[in-house]
């Protein structure tokens, strides 16, 4: 087996198993979220539950940037995009929304645990993308000019 296959098929496990992690989550949040977490929810001071709520968006946002990254790498693996595609910024990985440690001590251990777990695997899949574009070597000047030319005839 080619050192490029074998690698290739590594990558396309981590990216499934990354996928699934993500899914997985994506699936625990909204239930805590939605309704496991009401009684935590209740449990808070006015201000808090606003702090409980929008650190949701935030584990969201961040499930969906991720989600969306690995699909783009499914893609690239398909054949239905070109790898030097998924360096255009609107394909990378978005940033993520930061979450306060002070805010994150105060929210119950449940959604404490959620938001850590979302921040963790957003860190790994931005070590990936930032992988990614290490690995993409840079255009040719001279292939660049080359195809300037060969459009202005």
């Amino acid at each position: 087996m080619t050192g490029d296959g074998h690698r290739s098929r590594i990558q396309r496990r981590l990216i499934d198993s990354l996928y699934m992690e993500a899914m997985l989550l994506a699936d625990e949040a909204r239930a805590y979220f939605d309704e496991g977490g009401r009684a935590d929810r209740e449990a808070l001071a006015p201000m808090e539950r606003v702090t409980f709520s929008c650190e949701s968006l935030k584990v969201t946002t961040r499930l969906m940037h991720i989600i969306a990254w690995l699909l783009t790498q499914r893609a690239i693996d398909a054949g239905e995009l070109a790898p030097r595609d998924a360096l255009d910024p609107s394909r990378r990985l978005g940033t993520a929304p930061v979450t306060e440690g002070r805010v994150l001590a105060s929210l119950p251990k449940s959604a404490q645990g959620m938001i850590a777990t979302s921040i963790d695997l957003h860190r790994r899949v931005a070590r990936l993308d930032e992988a990614q574009s290490m690995d993409v070597p840079a255009p040719s000047p001279a292939r660049s000019m080359l195809d300037r030319l060969a459009m202005s005839f």
